[in-house]
């Protein structure tokens, strides 16, 4: 699973976090990748999520977008997430190339899957048009670090996790599925209709990101080892629907079944 869970934005971001809670506990992923998660001075989101399922988890950043200072968020911080059903056997950031101040990174974790080292990367792109360069700078060297993952002789495939702002049909994502070995699990899955995760509908939806709206921009994307068959992507489909009348976030989440 992959999902951008929006922070801590809005009033209501502690009920929103019961439902985020909900959907995983209904879905039971093995391995999910948060964006725009959230790390306190005595907790982190991650960890909080996890504890209730026993899955393993990191924290990491700094990630996108710049958080907002408001009363109650001094010292919280907004960043990437990492859960897993295995054991994370250690876990790492990679800047991304940017023209911020502050750069962001990818959160890169080993997962001690049982058929092998699994690397998982998660990550939230850049958003914002007049940094259209970055974007793009972005997906292109994630694309030659899942080159550089998947050339570790592992006998799995790399899972990237992520937030990249840019629907299936734009150049960022070109610099990804383009790119030798790349496959988009939702294409892969044969999966119906667009599979829009920032839709217009919600009540919260960004209706000032026109566009990434009403688009899919969320991915599980998949780097078969080196020399291996690209795994086979079973069924994808996107999730988070309300819980008691409210949505978890702003974005959908998209589930993938793979074979390993």
């Amino acid at each position: 699973m992959t999902w951008n869970v929006w922070w801590q934005f809005g009033e209501r971001w502690r009920e929103r976090q019961i439902g985020i809670a909900a959907t995983l506990a209904a879905h039971r992923p093995d391995i999910v990748g948060l964006q725009e998660s959230w790390a306190g001075r005595e907790s982190s989101q991650a960890e909080v999520l996890a504890a209730p399922l026993g899955l393993y988890s990191v924290f990491g950043g700094p990630s996108l977008p710049d958080p907002v200072e408001e009363p109650g968020h001094d010292g919280v911080d907004l960043g990437l997430a990492i859960l897993s059903r295995w054991p994370i056997r250690h876990a790492w950031t990679h800047r991304m190339p940017s023209s911020r101040a502050t750069a962001p990174v990818a959160l890169v974790a080993a997962v001690e899957h049982p058929g092998g080292v699994l690397h998982v990367v998660c990550v939230c792109a850049e958003h914002h048009a007049h940094l259209a360069a970055d974007h793009l700078a972005q997906t292109r060297e994630l694309a030659r670090l899942l080159d550089d993952l998947g050339g570790l002789g592992a006998a799995l495939p790399v899972l990237l996790l992520g937030d990249l702002n840019a629907g299936p049909d734009t150049p960022e994502l070109a610099a990804l599925t383009g790119h030798d070995g790349i496959v988009d699990a939702w294409t892969q899955s044969g999966a119906d209709g667009d599979g829009v995760t920032l839709s217009a509908a919600l009540p919260i939806a960004p209706l000032g990101a026109t566009k990434q709206l009403n688009r899919r921009i969320d991915y599980v994307l998949l780097r078969p080892s080196a020399g291996g068959p690209p795994p086979e992507v079973r069924h994808a489909a996107v999730v988070g629907e309300a819980v008691e009348g409210l949505h978890p976030s702003d974005h959908f989440a998209v589930v993938a079944d793979l074979e390993l």
